[in-house]
């Protein structure tokens, strides 16, 4: 198990862009605000989305497309440092009109409304390959 004690540094609210990218508007702030590693939880309402399903047997993300509206029930994750850039590793649950929920990692999703609270930690996050998972994992 990797652990360490982290202290929260700054704290930042944010209001996520009509029409922009959902996971590249957290990168984005991010890299504004010189985040190295931080949490982040969100809400609101999306044009569309691609949540993504890592398969453990063939070591691969499954993507899944959604072209409706969708509420953000919960959005949760971290920022993190993946080959030099900031990787918002984000994951959420959607629900639909009728409320059936879907659920998955986030890999990209269009802003009808949105808002982030975002703690930056007092560590750095490097994420690298793990060959037990085939995943890119923070050290």
């Amino acid at each position: 198990m990797n652990v360490r004690e982290v202290s929260g540094g700054r704290e930042f609210v944010a209001r996520l862009d009509h029409g922009a990218d959902w996971r590249e508007e957290i990168e984005s702030l991010a890299a504004n605000k010189g985040i190295d590693a931080a949490w982040f939880v969100g809400m609101g309402a999306v044009q569309d989305a691609e949540l993504w399903y890592y398969d453990q047997d063939d070591f691969e993300y499954k993507a899944a497309r959604f072209e409706e509206p969708l509420e953000v029930a919960a959005c949760v994750g971290n920022l993190s440092e993946l080959d030099g850039e900031p990787f918002a590793h984000t994951h959420v649950t959607l629900s639909r009109r009728s409320g059936q929920a879907l659920a998955g990692h986030l890999d990209r999703a269009t802003v009808f409304a949105g808002e982030l609270y975002v703690r930056e930690l007092d560590t750095e996050l490097v994420r690298e390959h793990d060959d037990a998972t085939d995943l890119d994992l923070w050290l």
